[in-house]
């Protein structure tokens, strides 16, 4: 079974088309929404209009700095896969949002591996929040899916 964390909207994007895949392959994939995005327009509506199968739960973190925000979500995705009656085979995390820096942190803590999808994006501005979300991800993620040649050969150096 494969746990999916996702919270904002290029997430939900991007989870509609592997979600979808995943299903038709016979794949159990279970969905986390971290609730990072929350409001009908930025959230609700993908759910509807793309298909995304219903989140098994959303945690409602909302907005906050960037440390609460992503200090919330680490304890409630702890929280909630220590309580999870499932066998997890790994935990599929998008892109550089605090929702997947939360994901990389709780998963390899909790022994379970990480799939990156987006892997090797980088702007090589360390002030921005989301270049730290990447390498970190990037540095513990077991699978890394790239969307580019430039990504592939960013990870490799």
């Amino acid at each position: 079974m494969i746990l999916t964390i996702i919270g904002a909207r290029p997430q939900f994007v991007k989870a509609a088309v592997v979600s979808n895949a995943l299903q038709a392959i016979g794949i159990n994939e279970e969905i986390i929404h971290t609730g990072q995005h929350y409001d009908k327009k930025m959230s609700q509506i993908f759910w509807c209009e793309l298909k995304i199968p219903k989140p098994k739960v959303n945690l409602n973190i909302g907005s906050g700095n960037h440390g609460e925000q992503t200090a919330e979500m680490i304890l409630e995705l702890e929280r909630f896969i220590l309580n999870f009656n499932k066998k997890i085979h790994a935990v599929l995390l998008y892109g550089d949002t605090n929702s997947t820096l939360a994901g990389a942190i709780v998963a390899p803590k909790l022994h379970i591996p990480v799939i990156h999808v987006e892997a090797g994006l980088r702007s090589f501005n360390n002030k921005m929040p989301e270049e730290i979300n990447r390498i970190i991800t990037d540095r513990v993620s077991d699978l890394l899916f790239c969307s580019s040649e430039k990504s592939i050969l960013q990870l490799k150096k």
